[in-house]
């Protein structure tokens, strides 16, 4: 084994230091991570979703929704304890990126950007399905990609002028979208038109349960409000309790709301009025639903409540994916155009403008089923890397101590495997087209690195890196560890040791001895020719000597 230099090294870290949060303040409660959570989570899984869902597994769809919350779980815990102990902007691509290093992160920061406008896509799917039926009462004529081509176009617009004052009218427009919707439910059921007999699941075969994995995978999509959480983990007040508190909680509202929601609309609306002229699952459900149980008028306000959240979802939708391409440049992944900001309006405009981009090639070419899909496979995966994060550092914790989380995710191992587990076999149930756009973001992520990260980072040991050394090679491992030990100690540069200086060595590789004495015993042992200075094969020497008497 060649011997190891400090250049070798760079990226053990033997001593827990302090990551700063890159926020102003820590000022977001319990509550407020519930709203924004469910701010998030609320939108195209609500009104277009079910309809799309129910097309595939029929009446029990609301089961669909359930299971899909389940599987989120793991994700969503280790996510929690991921961002209480990397409290910064960025969420899971940083996760990603500190835990399997710059090609992996440039990776899943592609297919979270993908992810995050495709989804944005979905919605402006649902707002021109729901405006077509509102244009119907104002005399328009205009054709469904038309009315989403231009929404994106307005939306990217008001993104690059930082019309921050749009944001702060989401909130009320998700309360009033839940308001009506659950009101809605209420009238089903009282008025007595609610059949939830149609509403049983079918599974009685392996071909029906086949199909329940299926769909829960396609509308996994809908809790993707979860990962927002936790890109703001630094402005959570005491994120030890309210980011897992502030997630469960507003996961188990959002499985509540689905489940009840959408048996609902099983239970009023005609099997025949789930699908249009055409054959295919219409994409305005709530429409639908309105109108079962109130008439037109009842449908024209869903809509329009429908256009209005729809508009606020691409809106938010937009900003959250270009901001992914924003942060990998900043980290020298991607080119530095597109961390560059407006002269005048300070927003990155080229990262947002590569993403409108990128998002009108998907309405033009990609159905609306394959948008949902591709965006929950995404989802599933970034799932499924949060899980494995949490097992590759806390194994790996003592060669990077700085990853020191403030909440410890619950139940770990099992948790993180039911999760990995769960997440590998719906994306093994959405079949090939998922694995074709996992594989492209991924071959398009490493194609990025070689040509241009690569030569923009230098190397640094990943903890993925390391765990993978210590389940191969945990002799080398912990050589490694050692010899990280013994260059941060030499502060005199010369590649030799003091006894002061063996001992500080000693105490960051927490190897504890109370009796000074003893240490001293090992470090004159070690100085052969007592001039009260060690080289590193001395030092190394004297640990394998002190390890083996242990």
């Amino acid at each position: 084994m060649r011997p190891l230099y400090p250049k070798d090294l760079v990226g053990i870290v033997l001593t827990p230091m302090e990551i700063v949060s890159d926020t102003l303040e820590r000022k977001l409660g319990l509550f407020s991570v519930v709203i924004i959570s469910l701010s998030a989570m609320i939108g195209s899984g609500l009104f277009v979703l079910p309809s799309l869902a129910y097309a595939m597994v029929g009446g029990g769809v609301w089961l669909a929704f359930v299971l899909a919350a389940l599987v989120v779980i793991p994700g969503a815990m280790s996510q929690s304890e991921l961002a209480s102990a990397m409290p910064t902007s960025g969420g899971s691509f940083v996760f990603i990126e500190r835990t399997f290093g710059p090609m992996i992160g440039t990776m899943a920061g592609l297919g979270l950007w993908a992810s995050f406008l495709l989804k944005a896509a979905f919605a402006l799917i649902g707002f021109s399905a729901y405006l077509m039926f509102v244009q119907g009462d104002l005399g328009t004529d205009i054709t469904a990609i038309q009315a989403a081509l231009g929404m994106l176009a307005l939306i990217a617009i008001i993104n690059i002028l930082g019309m921050k004052r749009i944001k702060s009218i989401q909130t009320p427009i998700v309360a009033l979208t839940i308001l009506m919707l659950v009101g809605l439910t209420i009238w089903a059921i009282a008025s007595g038109e609610a059949d939830y007999s149609r509403a049983r699941p079918v599974l009685q075969t392996t071909s029906d349960w086949t199909m329940m994995g299926e769909t829960t995978a396609f509308v996994l999509i809908s809790y993707a409000g979860v990962a927002k959480v936790a890109a703001i983990g630094g402005e959570i007040k005491d994120p030890g309790r309210n980011l897992p508190g502030g997630i469960m909680t507003s996961l188990a509202i959002g499985a509540v709301l689905y489940a009840a929601l959408v048996a609902t609309m099983v239970a009023v609306i005609p099997d025949e009025a789930f699908y249009g002229a055409d054959g295919h699952a219409i994409e305005d459900p709530v429409r639908a639903f309105a109108e079962a149980i109130g008439g037109h008028y009842v449908a024209l306000f869903a809509a329009v409540v429908a256009v209005l959240t729809m508009t606020s979802m691409a809106l938010a939708g937009i900003l959250a994916a270009s901001r992914y391409l924003f942060a990998m440049s900043r980290d020298s992944l991607l080119p530095q155009s597109l961390e560059d900001l407006h002269p005048k309006y300070d927003t990155p405009h080229i990262a947002i403008g590569l993403t409108a981009l990128a998002m009108a090639t998907a309405l033009v070419t990609i159905d609306v089923h394959q948008v949902a899909e591709y965006a929950s496979g995404f989802q599933i995966m970034v799932y499924v890397l949060m899980c494995l994060s949490v097992l590759v550092l806390r194994k790996a914790s003592p060669s990077h101590a700085w990853y020191l989380p403030e909440y410890d995710a619950p139940f770990r191992p099992l948790l993180q495997l039911f999760g990995i587990v769960s997440g590998v076999t719906l994306l093994w149930f959405m079949g090939s087209e998922a694995l074709i756009g996992a594989v492209s973001a991924a071959a398009l992520g490493a194609l990025i690195y070689q040509i241009y990260g690569k030569r923009h980072l230098s190397h640094k040991i990943s903890p993925w890196e390391t765990f993978r050394l210590m389940s191969s090679d945990p002799y080398r491992a912990e050589s490694r560890r050692r010899s990280a030990a013994f260059f941060s100690a030499d502060t005199w540069g010369n590649n030799l040791l003091t006894l002061r200086q063996f001992t500080s060595c000693v105490e960051a590789l927490g190897m504890e001895y109370e009796d000074p004495d003893t240490l001293r015993d090992y470090f004159h042992a070690a100085d052969e020719n007592g001039d009260g200075l060690i080289h590193i094969d001395q030092f190394l020497m004297a640990l394998e000597a002190m390890a083996s008497e242990d």
